[in-house]
C-alpha cells in the first residue's frame, strides 16, 4: 500500500477548500492594502518633511526593491517549509513595518518601514499564490487564480480610498492608519496559525532543515517561451500600477486643482476598483482571451489619459483611469491564469515568485525613472512620455499574445 501524501500526514490535510483559502485571501488583500496606504500619504509626507517627487519615488522604489530581494531569496522557501510558516513569518514582519510607519517622524524611519514592508511582502508572495491555487474549492477550481489576481487590486483600491479618508477627516492619519492595519494583521496571523498546510512537503524534511539553502528562482526550460510571452503582459500591467501608486495622486490633484487628500487616494481606488470589476466580469472567460481584452483596454485607457494630459481635463483623466483600470485587471487576470498552469505543484511557489519578480521590477524601475525625470521636465511632460512608452509595451504584448493564442489553437486542431 502506498504511503500517504506527505502533506496529509499528522492530520495536516492538503485537500482543497476550507477556511484556509479565505484566510490566505485576506492576507493577500491586507498586504496589498498596506502597501498602498503610504501612496495616499505621500502628498502629506511631502508637505510635512519637504520631500521632492524624486525622493518620493525613491521611497516607493525601496519597497519594490526589497520585495524583489525577498522574492529572490525566499520565493521558493514555502515549497520546502510549507505555506503556513512562511506566511506567518511574513505577517510578523508586516506588523513590525506598521510599527515603524506609525513611529516615523522623518525620511529615515519612512525608508526603514518601507524596506521591512517590502521584505514581508516578498517573503509571503510565493506562499500566498501557491496556497490559493492549492486550496481552491473543488467546485470552483479557477477561484484561486481569480483571487490571486483580484486580491492585489482590491487591496490597493481599499488602501487608497481608506487612507485618503483618514488623511482628510481623521486625527493623526499617519499613525491611525497603521495601528488599524496592525490589528488586522494580528487577526489574520491567528488564522494562519490555525489553518491546515497545503504544500506537498514532507514534515520530516522541514523539521530537519533539509534543502533550506537559498535556491535560485528558475522557470522550467520547457515553458520558458510561453512564460516570456505572458510575462510581458505582467510588465505592462505593473508599469501602470507603479506609476499610479507613486505619482498618480499628485497628478490627479494637479489636474483637479485640489488639495483634498481624499481625491488623491480616490484616484488609486478608481484604478483598482475598475480592475476588480473587470476581473469579476471576466472570471469565466478563457485566460488568453481575457489577457487580449485587457491589453486592448490598457491601450484605450492610456490613449484617454494622454488626451487628458493634453487637454488638462480632469474629467477625461478620470474616465481614462477607469478604462485603464479595467484593462489592468483583465490583463493581469488572464496572464496570471495562463502562467499558473505552467508549474508542477512542487514548484508552484517558485513560479509564482518568478512572476512577481517581473511584476515588481516593472513597478519600481519605471516609477523611479519617472520620479527623477519629474524633477527635470515636470510632472506633465514626464507623465506623457511614460504613458507613451507603456503603450508601446502594451502593443508588443498584444501582438505576441495573439500569436501565442493562434499557435495554441493550431496545435489543438492538429492533435
Amino acid at each position: 500500500m502506498a504511503p500517504p501524501h506527505p502533506a496529509t500526514r499528522n492530520g495536516a490535510g492538503a485537500g482543497p477548500g476550507g477556511s484556509g483559502f479565505w484566510v490566505v485571501g485576506a492576507v493577500l488583500v491586507l498586504l496589498m492594502l498596506s502597501s498602498s496606504v503610504p501612496s495616499a500619504l505621500y502628498v502629506l509626507y511631502q508637505e510635512r518633511w519637504g520631500l521632492s517627487s524624486g525622493m518620493i519615488t525613491v521611497v516607493f522604489a525601496l519597497y519594490a526593491v526589497t520585495v524583489l530581494l525577498g522574492l529572490l531569496l525566499f520565493g521558493s522557501l514555502s515549497d520546502t517549509l510549507g505555506r503556513r510558516p512562511v506566511l506567518g513569518a511574513g505577517l510578523v514582519l508586516a506588523i513590525v513595518s506598521m510599527g515603524l510607519f506609525a513611529a516615523a517622524d522623518g525620511l529615515g524611519l519612512l525608508l526603514a518601514a518601507r524596506a521591512v514592508q517590502g521584505l514581508a511582502v516578498g517573503l509571503a508572495t510565493g506562499a500566498m499564490g501557491a496556497a490559493l491555487l492549492e486550496l481552491s474549492p473543488p467546485s470552483r477550481p479557477a477561484l484561486g487564480a481569480q483571487v490571486n489576481s483580484a486580491g492585489p487590486t482590491v487591496g490597493i483600491g481599499l488602501g487608497g480610498i481608506g487612507a485618503g479618508l483618514l488623511v482628510q477627516y481623521a486625527p493623526a492619519p499617519t499613525v491611525l492608519s497603521y495601528l488599524l492595519l496592525t490589528a488586522a494583521f494580528a487577526v489574520t496571523l491567528a488564522g494562519v496559525v490555525r489553518m491546515r498546510e497545503s504544500a506537498p512537503v514532507d514534515p520530516r524534511d522541514a523539521r530537519r532543515g533539509r534543502k533550506l539553502a537559498v535556491r535560485r528562482i528558475r522557470v522550467p526550460a520547457a515553458v520558458r517561451g510561453r512564460f516570456a510571452v505572458l510575462v510581458l503582459t505582467i510588465v505592462a500591467v505593473w508599469s501602470v500600477g507603479g506609476f499610479y501608486l507613486s505619482l498618480g495622486p499628485h497628478l490627479a490633484l494637479s489636474l483637479l486643482h485640489s488639495s483634498n487628500y481624499l481625491l488623491g487616494g480616490a484616484t488609486v481606488a478608481l484604478l483598482a476598483g475598475a480592475a476588480t470589476a473587470a476581473q469579476l466580469l471576466l472570471g469565466s472567460t478563457e485566460a488568453l482571451r481575457t489577457a487580449v481584452l485587457g491589453l486592448c483596454g490598457l491601450l484605450a485607457g492610456l490613449a484617454l489619459v494622454l488626451l487628458a494630459l493634453g487637454l488638462r481635463s480632469a474629467a477625461v483623466f478620470l474616465a481614462g483611469t477607469a478604462v485603464l483600470g479595467s484593462g489592468w485587471g483583465a490583463a493581469f487576470l488572464g496572464a496570471f491564469r495562463a502562467l499558473s498552469t505552467l508549474a508542477e505543484p512542487e514548484h508552484r511557489g517558485e513560479l509564482t515568485a518568478a512572476v512577481y519578480v517581473f511584476a515588481y521590477l516593472a513597478m519600481s524601475v519605471p516609477a523611479v525613472l519617472a520620479g527623477l525625470l519629474t524633477n527635470i521636465h515636470g510632472l506633465q511632460r514626464t507623465s506623457v512620455g511614460f504613458m507613451a512608452a507603456v503603450a508601446g509595451v502594451c502593443a508588443l504584448a498584444l501582438l505576441v499574445t495573439l500569436r501565442l493564442a493562434a499557435r495554441i489553437r493550431a496545435e489543438g486542431s492538429t492533435a
